[in-house]
């Protein structure tokens, strides 16, 4: 069987301290929920995490409230229409993490080099702006060609990165829908790619209304029906707000580690 399977539990062993672990799925959509839960359930979850998304949202709070992140490279972080972040929020303003500025540029540029092989990816974003005031590891270069000056973005590496998809098959292939985020750009980057799945099938069948990540593209799957909620999976279920609202009210009322205690053995 080409596949290589494994449980939660299992998958979440592969992540270490300081690690760079990327999370797929987009704010509030496609989140692979379960495995952070399954990292948090581990009698000794990772620590000093640097966490590597294009949002950050719900699944990447919790792992801040348990003390496991010590950076963030995000270009948004946040619960969109349910408000901040509220871990994210406290820790940042505690400066308990370190928030290194991201752009959606800036990421992908990153993520781009590294996938080349390249030490950086030049570009013009950030030109103008003050931006590289706040990361003085982004330098100046010239184009040999034209002699204008570019940003040089330093290449991002990434030791895990777990999606969430709709199914996984036998032979090792992953279905996501397509709404992608940069979830086909992770597969790329990380050392070990990691995807639970909803449901294993026999052999996925083409469509549509989806892309399949090819075996070898994932290293190891793990199945976990309802591994996205409480953020949505289209078209399997729909985002659950009540229990979002119950996450932030929890967090405003100091009950962090009660709510996280209970959601992870959910």
């Amino acid at each position: 069987m080409p596949g290589c399977y494994a449980t939660l539990d299992e998958a979440a062993q592969f992540v270490k301290d300081g690690d760079t672990l990327a999370l797929g799925g987009m704010t509030l959509y496609r989140r692979p929920l379960s495995f952070v839960k399954a990292l948090l359930r581990r009698s000794e979850p990772p620590g000093e995490l640097t966490l590597l998304s294009f949002t950050g949202g719900l699944e990447s709070d919790l792992l801040i409230g348990a003390d496991c992140v010590k950076t963030v490279r995000s270009a948004y972080f946040g619960l969109e229409a349910f408000g901040f972040a509220p871990m994210f929020t406290q820790y940042a303003q505690e400066q308990r993490i370190q928030v290194l500025e991201e752009t959606e540029a800036s990421l992908v540029m990153g993520i781009r080099a590294q996938i080349s092989g390249c030490g950086f990816m030049p570009s013009r974003a950030w030109l103008g702006t003050d931006l590289p005031r706040l990361r003085p590891d982004v330098r100046t270069v010239t184009d040999p060609y034209s002699g204008a000056e570019l940003l040089a973005f330093p290449a991002i590496p990434c030791n895990v990165a777990v999606i969430h998809g709709l199914a996984g098959d036998r032979q090792g292939n992953v279905l996501l829908n397509n709404n992608l985020g940069i979830d086909m750009d992770l597969v790329y980057v990380a050392d070990v790619v990691i995807a639970t799945v909803e449901r294993v099938v026999d052999k996925l069948e083409r469509t549509t209304d989806g892309v399949i990540i090819p075996f070898p593209g994932c290293d190891l799957i793990a199945e976990a029906p309802s591994g996205a909620a409480p953020t949505s999976c289209y078209p399997q279920y729909q985002l659950d707000g009540a229990t979002i609202l119950q996450y932030t009210e929890a967090c405003s009322a100091g009950r962090f580690a009660q709510f996280t205690a209970d959601f992870i053995h959910s």
